[in-house]
């Protein structure tokens, strides 16, 4: 993917002209994002957050038609400008008092249970010859928060949009599980609605998939697993930035740590110390999910499924036992300290 500025000011071509080339891809990636969240809201697709719709209909889209020249500019401006400012916007939907809520005990599951599925993730995925840019979104996407951290990692390891493709339908398939799978199991464990609140929100992949198993239990369960959730989201600034840090020394173009980052980190704090008016954080949590959608359509836009098929099922495989690990490895935590 290239490495040339879109929209930037210092550009010799008149920025009008920029612009010009960019809008018939944002229009097409921004419609793509539009229907995935009008998608969203219907009963049937409600589980699946407007991101995963995105890239599944930028997919079909992309690789049933022969798509113009003209719109790759602005599937490449969704990709790399509307990622970023989707990424910082993120910020708005935390703060540190939220954090704090999970208490200690709760912090310390989620962290624990993010670098070892991480480390693990890491580890298997070498055993299984599997990528090592591919393993990192796998990792990222299962330890952190689903397609919102497959997105964000990706800024870091730059893979291929098929890893980026292949990563978040690992996250889709085994989050979609333990939605089902976790209310089940709960009975089992004999989990109280704060633990089972707890271990979902450390453990599944996508908010939207905590939310529907966690309120399965109860409403104490659902605001707790939300909350857990949204504590573990925080720790995808980190994590990122280590990614980006571990790049230094392979040959990057650019600096290795992904500053966009920062201001994610900044509107969390921002959020957290400054009264945010009620209707400004209600505004921005529609926009954040429609700008990270049109990113991963137009990621969907340029994956092609042959490239995503030859990948095979050790991937697949790896994100079984990302996902079994942090189940499991979770579940412990919470039993012993949580």
């Amino acid at each position: 993917m290239s490495s040339t500025p879109i929209l930037s000011l210092s550009d010799p071509v008149p920025l009008a002209r920029r612009a010009g080339d960019v809008l018939p891809g944002l229009l097409l990636a921004g419609g793509i994002g539009l229907a995935a969240t009008a998608l969203n809201r219907l009963p049937a697709f409600g589980a699946l957050s407007p991101m995963i719709l995105a890239i599944a209909l930028g997919i079909g889209l992309g690789n049933l038609a022969r798509l113009p020249a003209r719109v790759r500019p602005g599937i490449a401006f969704s990709m790399r400008r509307l990622l970023r400012a989707g990424i910082v916007l993120l910020g708005l939907q935390l703060t540190m008092a939220q954090v704090f809520a999970v208490g200690p005990g709760g912090l310390a599951v989620i962290a624990l249970s993010l670098a070892a599925t991480f480390g693990f993730t890491t580890l298997a995925g070498r055993l299984l010859g599997v990528g090592r840019e591919l393993t990192a979104l796998i990792a990222a996407g299962t330890s952190i928060c689903g397609a919102s951290a497959v997105l964000a990692a990706n800024t870091a390891v730059r893979g291929r949009d098929e890893d980026v493709a292949y990563a978040v339908a690992c996250v889709t398939i085994f989050g979609s599980i333990a939605m089902f799978a976790y209310p089940a199991l709960a009975g089992l464990a004999d989990l109280g609605p704060r633990a089972f609140g707890l271990w979902a929100g450390a453990s599944i992949h996508e908010i939207a998939q905590v939310v529907a198993a966690a309120y399965q239990r109860g409403t104490e369960a659902g605001d707790f697993g939300t909350v857990a959730k949204l504590s573990r989201v925080m720790l995808l600034a980190p994590v990122v930035l280590l990614l980006g840090l571990g790049r230094g020394g392979q040959g990057a173009a650019r600096p290795p740590v992904p500053w966009f980052v920062l201001g994610f980190i900044v509107l969390v704090g921002l959020n957290s110390v400054v009264d945010v008016p009620a209707g400004l954080r209600a505004a921005a949590a529609p926009l954040t999910g429609f700008l990270l959608a049109t990113a991963l359509a137009a990621m969907g836009l340029e994956t092609d499924l042959r490239r995503l098929k030859a990948e095979g099922l050790r991937p697949l495989l790896l994100a079984l036992l990302a996902f079994v690990f942090i189940a499991g490895f979770s579940l412990l935590l919470v039993e012993v300290i949580g």
